[in-house]
């Protein structure tokens, strides 16, 4: 077997809304499971999200879920989604389907080292960076 790393992003109540969003740029078959479901009758989260795995096509794998009371949610600017490879078209997709609502801090656009590249804050507040390779 091997191993894998995911992101695993937490939200404060619309996790399932963020992860649709990215269904909709990555597609892919997302799964999504509340506290509800297993069990936790506070009915304030209920209907949040306990649990969701998005799994793509491409093979990428993004999970998140809703940060429950009692724990402690604080965002910051600690880690960000990157997303690259060569396949132009498929990158730029994403960067268009992930720059609507969101904070471009960096376009999308040739950079000093060859490469597309662009940073932006989406319409969640996840940062993301999109890198497209130049081929060899």
């Amino acid at each position: 077997m091997t191993s894998r790393l995911n992101p695993y992003l937490n939200f404060t109540g619309d996790a399932r809304s963020a992860m649709e969003f990215y269904q909709s740029v990555f597609g892919g078959e997302l799964t999504v499971n509340t506290f509800g479901q297993f069990g936790d009758q506070n009915a304030a989260i209920a209907d949040q999200v306990m649990h969701a795995s998005l799994v793509t096509d491409n093979g990428f794998t993004l999970m998140a879920s809703d940060t429950p009371p009692g724990m402690t949610h604080e965002p910051g600017n600690t880690i960000t989604v990157s997303v690259s490879g060569d396949d132009a078209d498929t990158l730029r997709g994403y960067w268009n389907k992930l720059a609507d609502g969101a904070t471009v801090n960096v376009a999308l656009d040739k950079q000093m080292w060859g490469d597309e590249f662009g940073q932006l804050v989406d319409r969640y507040g996840v940062p993301w960076m999109v890198d497209i390779t130049q081929p060899a």
